[in-house]
This record gives structure tokens, C-alpha cells and sequence, in this order.
């Protein structure tokens, strides 16, 4: 099952209409929406879990706060959870105010966030 295209179609709005400049990659089955060359957030389909999830890059500053909602997980894919990143359940974005919480929360770390190093094609 490939990424949840409704959720995709609603980060974009969300995106446009904050008139924020962003570009998408697709990355193992799922989707990455960045800003500024640093991935701002995505969604990934969680066996685990059995649905889509928001993955949101909300830096280290905010992250142990936001985890103590029910609607947040760790992002974990490899047994150890990346600081600064987390799950969001559909719960936390089945509204779109909800969703804008954590696509501003997600803009308003971005500016200190680091961008990956990109790989050089010969």
C-alpha cells in the first residue's frame, strides 16, 4: 500500500496556502514534503500501526513535550527513535486545524533545521 494521497492533497493545500515554497519526494513507500532543502514532514504507512501516520520533523527543542500527547509516537523504524521527529496518529489530523498545528510547528523548526547532504551524481 503506497502513502495516503488524501493526506498528501491536504499537506499541499496546507502548504500553498501558508504560501510556503516546498518540494515533495517520494521515499519508500511514502512521502517527504520538503522546505528549503530539509524535510519539513511526510506520511508513512505503518504496519505496526495499520494506518497512515504523519511523520513531523518538530526538532529536539519541542519534542519530548508533543510525545506526551496520545495522538504522538515515536518515529522509530529501526528500534532506536530519532530525536526531533515524531508520529502523529490520525487522530492528532483528521481536522484540518489539526493538521495546521503540526505543519506550523513543523515550519517554525525548519529554519534551524539541517539540511541532509545531498548525494552527487557522476
Amino acid at each position: 500500500m503506497a502513502y495516503d494521497e488524501f493526506l498528501a492533497d491536504r499537506i499541499r493545500q496546507q502548504l500553498r496556502d501558508k504560501k510556503v515554497s516546498f518540494t515533495e519526494l517520494k521515499m519508500m513507500g511514502g512521502l517527504c514534503f520538503k522546505v528549503d532543502n530539509k524535510m519539513l514532514c511526510g506520511i508513512h504507512i505503518d504496519k505496526k500501526y495499520g494506518d497512515s501516520l504523519l511523520m513531523a520533523r518538530v526538532g529536539e527543542q519541542v519534542y519530548l513535550e508533543e510525545l506526551k500527547k496520545r495522538e504522538c509516537l515515536p518515529m522509530d523504524f529501526t528500534g532506536r527513535p530519532m530525536r526531533g521527529y515524531i508520529f502523529v496518529t490520525p487522530n492528532g489530523f483528521d481536522m484540518d486545524i489539526h493538521l495546521s498545528y503540526w505543519i506550523d510547528l513543523c515550519l517554525a523548526f525548519n529554519p534551524f533545521a539541517k539540511a541532509s547532504n545531498s548525494k552527487k551524481k557522476n
